[in-house]
């Protein structure tokens, strides 16, 4: 084992002696050999983590001499030389850093930025670093190189696609269409791209957008037929659209469920003492927001109650749940807040009127718990690891059930109540309607869900309706794929379907050499097989709510061939339009002041690779 004096040595901080004539590496657990000396310890860290190491022989009394920088040259150990291919690897983390980070491109000429670069390596920084005009140059390059592999993967999808569409407006008044890609993956996994966030230079019709979309598609090779579903928002212009594309492509139309939350709550909220009672809380928390003084204090009547230090927060219109968490935190800090505005130098005297009256905290605690249910659907629905699609009935349900549960004391609370039931049948009251003549792919998601194939939020008599659905979708699956191939039980109880000598010998004139003697044919064989499948994966007991649906059709696609397509296709569609709404946060990111200066076609690339460039760099696709 290493000495006392050797271990003294700082290099041992970073390698742990693991036999009689070996160490291993703490950062990247590579092993080496020991035969007392730390010399190859010292070098494997100058050469593999450029690490600023004291020399292994330097003792406790020594170190405590030496005069450290107070610098970043005491951290950081700065390479004499830059070889090209280091500069290369320099500049392609950079890029990577303000694609990834979404940073502006012009970041690369700030003064701050050079001055860190000279400190990591400066012989970089004077002979390497690179401008603006050329990390642009770098970023088109990656944004091609990362268009063409996602064009590849989605190529690559053996099953249907899904699409989420919205549009955005910029800080600049730029009109944007943000599109979103959805699958699942041949394990299983749940998949997204952003196709585009497309400039919009004409009126925003549906017509119009009908183009777009197709335009989108084309770019990417996406043939129109390989759509199964698109989830948008409720605006007139994009319902417009997606009827004229559901009548062009027969692709089906979901409006998103984030969007019908949004307006059932605010619809509401708007009852007129709900409404000033809320007002009055945005002023308090403006009020604590604007004035470092009472925040001060806030702080300190916190500590001294022994309540979380957590600051207020102040919702935003186009977000109901941001409501319920500024509810959520003024009730949590009630009483810091109430008293520190009884202090007079917060509140001078005959100025308590930021307070809120006794009868609104009482409705803010009824508000909370009326919200409550509704923050926990937004964000499961909102959730792109998981598929959601197929929760809705069930959380449409529950919510109802909430509602009609909930006993409040106020009237406006009973108001409230009262509005947000009869917006849940109002918007959503068609959601378990069963038509002969078009999909409802909420409840076929749902019945391809093992967690909820017993359709318990249908009456008996739409679950034999919903189930008999499913089989004739899953005959014309096997018929279209082809999954005949796939040995169900029937098929091998048939045995392989070749003829023997024997059975040809016996095989009548008017026989066909796919019928038996019983009449049956071949294809009403396969069919049957396929109506067994639908009617075994019905017949199993339902998945536990808590476990995972798609882990299960990875572990069971054998025992169901013919259902497990029909589950890829619909258990793919996302319960909101959230996916295109992220990529306008990215976009107005991107859209910031700084880079004002930026090309619609610009934004376009930045924003498309800062939403995939994460799957591409880490090979997740």
């Amino acid at each position: 084992m290493a000495t006392r004096r050797q271990r003294n040595s700082k290099v041992w901080e970073h390698f742990k002696q693991t036999q009689d004539k070996s160490v291993q590496c703490n950062i990247c657990k590579t092993e080496l050999s020991f035969h007392g000396s730390t010399s190859a310890m010292h070098e494997h860290l100058k050469r593999k983590h450029v690490l600023a190491c004291d020399n292994d022989e330097e003792g406790p009394s020594s170190r405590a001499k030496k005069v450290r920088s107070s610098s970043m040259d005491g951290f950081v150990t700065k390479l004499a030389t830059c070889t090209p291919q280091q500069a290369n690897v320099l500049t392609e983390s950079i890029l990577n850093m303000l694609v990834t980070d979404m940073r502006p491109l012009s970041m690369v000429e700030d003064e701050g930025f050079k001055e860190m670069i000279k400190q990591f390596n400066p012989d970089y920084h004077n002979n390497y670093l690179p401008g603006r005009s050329h990390f642009t140059a770098l970023m088109e390059k990656k944004y091609h190189a990362t268009f063409e592999k996602v064009k590849e993967t989605l190529r690559g999808v053996n099953s249907f696609l899904t699409l989420t569409a919205d549009v955005w407006t910029s800080r600049a008044t730029e009109a944007y269409l943000g599109v979103s890609c959805h699958f699942l993956s041949e394990d299983w996994k749940m998949k997204m791209f952003n196709l585009s966030t497309m400039p919009l230079e004409e009126r925003h019709t549906g017509a119009n957008i009908l183009t777009w979309m197709e335009q989108v598609l084309a770019k990417f090779d996406i043939l129109p037929t390989k759509i199964k579903a698109v989830v948008h928002d409720s605006g007139s212009n994009m319902v417009a659209a997606m009827r004229l594309l559901e009548e062009k492509h027969g692709w089906a139309s979901i409006r998103c469920a984030g969007h019908t939350l949004q307006l059932v709550v605010n619809t509401a909220l708007k009852e007129t003492t709900i409404s000033r009672a809320l007002g009055a809380a945005r002023q308090l928390v403006e009020h604590f927001k604007r004035s470092e003084l009472a925040s001060t204090k806030l702080k300190m009547k916190q500590e001294q109650m022994n309540v979380k230090q957590n600051a207020l927060i102040q919702d935003v219109s186009t977000r109901w749940n941001s409501t319920f968490h500024m509810i959520e935190r003024l009730l949590e800090q009630r009483w810091p807040l109430t008293a520190t505005l009884s202090d007079p130098e917060v509140t001078p005297r005959g100025k308590h009127y930021f307070d809120l009256k006794p009868e609104q905290w009482e409705l803010l605690e009824e508000l909370k718990q009326g919200l409550a249910p509704f923050e926990t659907a937004t964000v499961y629905l909102s959730a792109q690891q998981y598929t959601t699609i197929s929760g809705l009935p069930q959380v449409v349900k529950g919510l109802t059930r909430a509602v009609h549960q909930s006993q409040f004391e106020t009237n406006s609370g009973k108001s409230f109540i009262s509005s947000a039931e009869k917006g849940i049948t109002q918007r959503w009251g068609s959601i378990c309607t069963i038509s002969g003549d078009k999909e409802n792919p909420v409840l076929l998601a749902a019945a391809l869900d093992p967690r909820y194939r017993k359709l318990k939020f249908l009456t008996p008599e739409d679950g034999i309706r919903l189930q008999g659905s499913i089989e004739v979708l899953a005959v014309k699956e096997a018929k279209t794929t082809g999954t005949q191939d796939a040995k169900g039980p029937m098929q091998r109880a048939h045995g392989s379907g070749r003829k023997s000598a024997l059975e040809t010998l016996l095989q009548s004139d008017t026989d066909s050499l796919s019928e038996n003697e019983d009449g049956e044919s071949e294809e009403d064989r396969k069919i049957q097989v396929v109506i067994n499948e639908v009617r075994l994966y019905f017949g199993e007991a339902s998945l536990p709510k808590n476990e995972d649906p798609l882990e299960w059709w990875s572990a069971n696609e054998g025992r169901f061939p013919t259902m497990s397509k029909l589950a890829k296709s619909f258990l793919c569609i996302p319960a909101t339009s959230t996916p295109s709404e992220r990529i306008f946060s990215a976009a107005g990111n991107i859209c910031s002041q700084k880079r004002a200066s930026l090309s619609s076609g610009h934004v376009e690339m930045l924003t498309f690779l800062a939403m995939n460039k994460t799957l591409v760099q880490f090979g997740i696709i």
